[in-house]
Order: C-alpha cells, then sequence, then structure tokens
C-alpha cells in the first residue's frame, strides 16, 4: 500500500445521501465545505465521485456550482453514508510491473452501530470491477480511517480500535498483524492506545497521529489537562517517543488540537490531524479557533511543495468526520 504522499491518478469520495444519517437537520449546510474539498481537490487530481443513481448524481452536480466536470467522474455506485475512507477501495500496487489491485475488507459499520451498511460494504468489488483490476479478500472487518502507512514497510493503527471485539472477535492479535502484513505489504506494526472523545469508530488512527513521511509522524496533544482527551493523546504521544523501526528513530511533530466542540450535548471529534494529502495540495479541517493557523503553519512547513488549505467544518465535523474520513486515494500506476 503507498504512502498517501505518493502521486495519486484519483481521489475517490461517495457523494452523501440527504436520508442518510449522517447529517441529521444539516445537510444543506455541510454543502458548502464539500464543495470547497471538490474545488481544490479538482485542481490536482481526477475526482471519482460515487452515486446512487441520476437524481443522487443530479443533487451533486448542483451542489458543485461554477466547478469544472472536466476532472470530476460520477460512478454508478450507490453507498448508504458517505465516509469512504472506512467503506471505500484500498488500492494496492506492485513495485515490479505496476499495476493497481484493490483489497477488499469486510465492513460492518464501526462495529455494527449503524446499519444497515449492505451499499458500503460491497464498494470495493464494485470499484474493482469499474476499474476491471484484482481484488483480494482478506475476509478480515477493517475500516481505511483505522490505519496509516509510511510507504515503506510500516503501518500505524490503534488497539481500541482493531483489537475491539466488534469488529473481529474470533481473531486474536497475531492473527490480526498478519493479515495487515499480508494485505498491506508491510512489515512493522506501530500500535497506539485510544482515539479521542466523542470519536465514535472506537479509535481511528486518522484522528490522532499520521505519517508524513518515511520517517515522521504528526501526532495531536491536547495542552488542557482537564480536557477528556489529554490522557489518552499523552499516552498516545509517550508510546511514540518509545517506538523504533528498521529504518531507525522516528521523528515526532505535535499538533495541538482545537477547543471542545460541543452540540445538542455530544462532543464532536474535531482533530486536525483528519487532513488528507492530495497531489498538489493538503486539505486541513479548521474550526475558527485560535489553533487553527498554528496547525496550519506546522503543516505548511512539513509540506512545503504543497498548498495547504485550511477549509471550515463547524457543520462537517457533526458527521463525526471531515476530509480524510471523507476520502480514498487511488495510486497513479
Amino acid at each position: 500500500m503507498p504512502a498517501e504522499w505518493e502521486p495519486h491518478a484519483a481521489t475517490w469520495l461517495s457523494w452523501p445521501r440527504r436520508e442518510g444519517i449522517s447529517f441529521p437537520d444539516s445537510f444543506d449546510r455541510v454543502l458548502p465545505a464539500l464543495r470547497a474539498m471538490v474545488e481544490a481537490l479538482i485542481e490536482s487530481e481526477q475526482v471519482c465521485i460515487n452515486i446512487c443513481n441520476g437524481a443522487h448524481e443530479a443533487e451533486a452536480r448542483a451542489a458543485l456550482p461554477g466547478l469544472s466536470m472536466e476532472r470530476i467522474t460520477f460512478n454508478r455506485i450507490p453507498t448508504n453514508e458517505p465516509w469512504c475512507r472506512d467503506h471505500g477501495p484500498i488500492f494496492l500496487t506492485r513495485n515490479t510491473d505496476p499495476r493497481l489491485a484493490i483489497v477488499d475488507w469486510d465492513y460492518n459499520a464501526w462495529g455494527g452501530k449503524y446499519p444497515p451498511c449492505d451499499l458500503d460494504e460491497v464498494v470495493p468489488t464494485r470499484a474493482a470491477q469499474f476499474l476491471d483490476v484484482p481484488v483480494f479478500y482478506p475476509r478480515m472487518i477493517l475500516e481505511g480511517g483505522s490505519i496509516d502507512v509510511n510507504g515503506a514497510g510500516v503501518l500505524l493503527t490503534t488497539e481500541s480500535c482493531l483489537l475491539n471485539p466488534n469488529r473481529n472477535p474470533s481473531l486474536g492479535r497475531a492473527e490480526i498483524e498478519q493479515r495487515l502484513r499480508d494485505y498491506f505489504g508491510i512489515r512493522e506494526i506501530l500500535w497506539l492506545a485510544e482515539g479521542i472523545e466523542g470519536d465514535d469508530t472506537d479509535g481511528h488512527i486518522d484522528d490522532l497521529a499520521r505519517f508524513v513521511s518515511e520517517h515522521t509522524v504528526v501526532t495531536v496533544v491536547e495542552e488542557n489537562r482537564e480536557d477528556e482527551n489529554y490522557q489518552p493523546l499523552q499516552e498516545n504521544l509517550g508510546r511514540l517517543r518509545q517506538m523504533k523501526f528498521e529504518q531507525g528513530e522516528i521523528e515526532i511533530i505535535t499538533l495541538p488540537m482545537p477547543k471542545k466542540i460541543v452540540r445538542e450535548g455530544q462532543r464532536l471529534p474535531a482533530s486536525y490531524a483528519n487532513f488528507y494529502i492530495a497531489n498538489s495540495c493538503v486539505l486541513v479541517p479548521t474550526f475558527a479557533d485560535s489553533a487553527d493557523e498554528t496547525a496550519l503553519s506546522i503543516l505548511q512547513r512539513l509540506f512545503p511543495d504543497r498548498r495547504v488549505i485550511g477549509i471550515d467544518c463547524r457543520e462537517l465535523i457533526w458527521g463525526l468526520g471531515t476530509f480524510h474520513c471523507l476520502t480514498q486515494q487511488q495510486p497513479a500506476v
């Protein structure tokens, strides 16, 4: 599995459905952030958008006024919800005779929390049919947001998600690790502990820590000792500081956390770690927070050859995810 910063042929999205459960009573309010995301992406690469039918495509087009459609492809691949990182095709390549393949992990909507997920569950196979590429079936439940790779044989994940009995109760840690090695082509697995408060995925890594180069990880930290996230994020930082891998030391860069966002009594999992690396830009969620500029500045230093774009996600985060959760990269071969 290539690293996210390696060249893309396209970014895949699944357009949200008005009748879906992700944006209760706020569907229209998330459309500006979605349009801004697509506008930035089409300057960088092709965008493939999964839609259910002609009416759904028309609704998506209407939400993208003024944008050139030359770099947008609408695929008739129906979905239940818009979180393409988790249900979408995870692409693999080969070093010799490069070509694409897709790995189709089983999917149960984050431990059975949000049925139905019948359409989402088959998206990778539908994408493989659309692209006419091979597909592999590990027979293990896994979401794309639960793992992050450096493209050089190392994978980051969390115990709270991958070892959760609501995913693979019949598989032990050793069996899970072996399938990760077999189907992602990785050698080493770095385990962090828990996720952030409000994350309904049981602790996806893409809200916590991300590779930004083969040897560099950015990880979020909470400075407020009274915040529920302070201790779990300190634990993850401590683990990273103790980790090494074959290539040597890990360089650790810290990102701040935005202030707590609560809506209707529910804490939302706002995190600057949920950025997405496209060919020529990095999309970063912002929250009208004093830490926004700090996070953008840190990421711009880490990606000097890309434009770092902050987009207001105060409405989007009501769906409990932002740009990394919505996207899935297709490597260039």
